[in-house]
């Protein structure tokens, strides 16, 4: 079984994946509305992505035998301006999604926890690349402004596929 902290800590990010998700699907509406389908989509795998967060720490969780606690999920915010203002909210969250992530691998070792540590080393890897593509997208947006540029980049962005993490396939066996 997991340290009773280490179990308490995932829970609440638990928690914080379900407000991702949540975000990132009330950002896709909006890009939806403002007439960006390429957007809206990479957005909504963001949405999707979050889920599959949820589901690897929700199966963690029943793996080593701890309780899992859902908390009811804050509403997020609704109005996002232009894309790249978007994408600018986009890198802010997922840099507090990060640290959260570092303290629960602190957390982790302070307890000893070998077993949840070596998990969330997948999460640690994620969180570099959610940064980085992040932080991508913001660049090209600020090189292409409006108009046609921000037109191509809304269609390479509308190609965005979900791909299930790798830790899901590992737990399904």
């Amino acid at each position: 079984m997991t340290d009773a902290n280490v179990a308490k800590a995932i829970n609440e990010q638990i928690n914080a994946e379900l407000f991702s998700a949540y975000l990132y699907l009330a950002m896709s509406a909006k890009a939806t509305a403002m007439g960006m389908p390429g957007v809206a989509n990479w957005l909504f795998i963001q949405y999707q992505e979050e889920t599959a967060h949820v589901q690897i720490f929700y199966k963690y969780l029943t793996r080593v035998g701890a309780p899992v606690v859902l908390k009811a999920i804050d509403q997020p915010p609704s109005e996002f301006g232009s894309a790249l203002e978007i994408f600018e909210h986009v890198l802010s969250h997922e840099q507090k999604v990060t640290a959260l992530i570092h303290n629960l691998v602190a957390l982790a070792r302070k307890h000893n926890d070998f077993a949840a540590e070596n998990m969330l080393h997948w999460f640690v890897d994620e969180q570099v690349e959610e940064e980085e593509n992040a932080n991508d997208i913001i660049a090209q947006l600020k090189l292409a402004g409006t108009g046609s540029g921000l037109f191509m980049i809304d269609r390479e962005l509308a190609a965005r596929t979900f791909v299930p993490p790798s830790p899901l396939a590992a737990a399904a066996q």
